[in-house]
């Protein structure tokens, strides 16, 4: 593994290896033995805005020993035009590693080849795979396996999130259940190209049924604001409410990757009741991230 770019292009051995290292990076937080970063630098690049992602991996840097450099699209020149090529053979000159969050996932993709250097998807329109991977760590840290897992995701199944949760219950087989409005589901060539046990429903109400994991994200993506009117309109029935945690397991974790806009895809009373879950959640964003980096870093030198 060079990179991080995708959950598509992990097999589940990288899944179940970074898992295993989150839940030593978390165990032993303040304590590492090791610095795998040690006097280097990586370079946050930024085009939208954030704060989990990015306090946790300025933070997450920091702990491993590394400095991290902000550079938001409109610090540098990128934000004016400059090729993602001409700007990653510079800056993989000069630091090393790179942390993307951005609109287009071809970007990532080509900045890592152009680089060199060990690049992390932080988030593209297509995916958002460190988010998925620190919640597969939550669940299996609370559940203690994926083995028999029935994830339900109400609300938009063709945003990066549920395009991630796709490809993460491919891999580790588990069952997907997406509710969606007919026009919010992902498209039949991507389930083709995945494969899984992967269903569509339009009903939140059959999907939650049985599901040992609510999972919910906000309804109007960023980007997507000029769409709002009409993305709330379509979503309504598909908020996680009591009603809904009813139907689940009895033990149903209740996850959201935040930021959360109670009274629209989850109510404030299920959020508040699930806030552990949820907060936690958040939480292991940092110790994956720290898993992710750690890898690659190792992968890099193992190589040379």
């Amino acid at each position: 593994m060079k990179h991080l770019l995708s959950i598509e292009s992990l097999s589940a051995l990288d899944i179940d290896n970074i898992l295993a290292d989150t839940a030593r990076m978390k165990s032993s937080r303040g304590r590492h033995s090791e610095q795998p970063l040690n006097s280097q630098c990586w370079a946050l690049m930024f085009s939208k805005s954030s704060t989990r992602t990015r306090v946790s991996f300025e933070v997450g840097i920091r702990e491993l020993g590394g400095n991290a450099l902000f550079l938001a699209a409109a610090d540098i020149q990128l934000g004016r035009g400059e090729p993602i090529c001409d700007t990653a053979r510079v800056l993989g000159r000069m630091v090393h590693g790179a942390v993307i969050r951005t609109f287009s996932q071809k970007d990532v993709e080509d900045f890592a080849a152009f680089s060199g250097i060990p690049t992390i998807n932080a988030l593209t329109d297509e995916e958002h795979p460190c988010q998925i991977l620190a919640d597969l760590f939550s669940i299996r840290e609370t559940r203690g396996s994926l083995d028999g897992l029935r994830v339900a995701f109400i609300g938009d199944g063709d945003c990066n999130v549920a395009r991630s949760w796709i490809w993460a219950a491919a891999r580790c087989g588990f069952e997907l259940v997406i509710a969606a409005p007919p026009k919010f589901q992902p498209p039949a060539s991507l389930l083709q190209r995945a494969g899984g046990k992967i269903t569509l429903t339009a009903d939140p109400l059959e999907a939650a049924v049985g599901a040992d994991v609510l999972y919910t994200d906000v309804w109007v993506s960023m980007g997507r604001e000029e769409e709002a009117a009409f993305r709330l309109a379509q979503f309504q029935g598909y908020q996680i409410n009591a009603h809904l945690v009813s139907l689940a397991s009895p033990a149903v974790l209740v996850m959201h990757c935040l930021p959360a806009y109670r009274g629209k895809e989850i109510d404030e009373s299920t959020l508040e009741s699930h806030a552990e879950t949820i907060f936690r959640q958040a939480e292991n964003r940092l110790h994956a991230q720290k898993a992710i980096m750690a890898r690659l870093v190792k992968n890099s030198q193992t190589r040379c």
